[in-house]
């Protein structure tokens, strides 16, 4: 078959709702596997079935990657070869469902109450000598992040059209393009007013895009690199920005929030997914009653 029976340019493309890092994680991890395809004497997508997923599969584990790496390969695998069915590259999807192999995984990381008071309420004396509108564009995207558990690169792509702050809501454009309607916790809506009514203007320059809610130093559209050094800075220890989505899904869950909410509420497709958090909040949990119970 011709050296382009791949098509990785067009998949790449297709890639409209992942942030810049996935993107290029996607391609590196499906460049991977075409090469070791190659060695198989493999020359296309239309030549894989599943018994050849599965032995790459195995080899990564043998190989000694960690689970975590594996389960990203695996997931690019399943999003290019999703793409590849859709778009007649090939008859049937021979990854789909693929999983990997069992073993303990690493849970995400819920942000302790003191953490969430340092990155919310109580910035570091470093971070209060910012500008004001600074100061309020930051506080907004951390409120939005926490009290609406958007992913990073939907909170980058908001645009003014898309926040409703008279319904308490903003409208995300999720993964594959899906759109939901997310609610604003009160503190995200005044947040999310006072950057929007005094901060917006004030970092805005003439080649500032309309489109976009916020921006960065330069008047350009917030990326996420740029709300990683925004959790940087106004985090008491290191942590990643996905970290107050993991946080505002537990959270909902200790609180008794319904299981498919959640899921709706994340623009989670498969709710196995957001049955992850189940098990973060059942762990959570036992921590408090070893902390806590005398006889625990």
């Amino acid at each position: 078959m011709a050296s382009d029976a791949w098509q990785r340019d067009a998949f790449e493309s297709s890639l409209l709702a992942v942030s810049d890092h996935t993107r290029a994680a996607y391609r590196r991890d499906v460049a991977a596997f075409v090469e070791w395809t190659n060695r198989l004497g493999l020359h296309g997508p239309a030549e894989v079935d599943r018994k050849v997923l599965r032995r790459y599969v195995s080899s990564l584990s043998t190989r000694r990657y960690a689970r975590r790496t594996i389960a990203r390969k695996a997931a690019a695998l399943r999003r290019y070869f999703g793409w590849a069915t859709r778009a007649g590259v090939v008859t049937a999807d021979p990854a789909a469902g693929l999983s990997v192999p069992g073993g303990s995984g690493r849970l995400p990381r819920v942000l302790r109450d003191d953490e969430l008071t340092v990155l919310l309420d109580e910035p570091r004396p470093a971070v209060s000598d910012d500008p004001p509108a600074i100061r309020l564009r930051d506080d907004a995207v951390l409120e939005v992040l926490y009290g609406s558990g958007l992913r990073v690169g939907e909170l980058c792509g908001l645009r003014p059209a898309d926040v409703a702050l008279d319904e308490a809501s903003v409208r995300v454009w999720g993964k594959g393009g899906k759109q939901r309607r997310v609610p604003l916790s009160d503190p995200a809506v005044h947040a999310l007013g006072a950057w929007l009514a005094q901060g917006r203007a004030a970092m805005a320059g003439p080649d500032s895009p309309d489109d976009a809610v916020f921006l960065n130093r330069a008047g350009h559209r917030l990326s996420p690199r740029d709300v990683r050094r925004i959790v940087d800075r106004r985090a008491a220890t290191p942590t990643h920005p996905h970290a107050l989505r993991h946080t505002y899904a537990t959270h909902l869950l200790d609180g008794g929030a319904d299981l498919r909410a959640v899921q709706e509420l994340l623009g989670h497709s498969d709710l196995a997914t957001t049955q992850h958090y189940t098990h973060v909040s059942k762990e959570r949990l036992r921590s408090v009653l070893h902390a806590t119970h005398p006889r625990a």
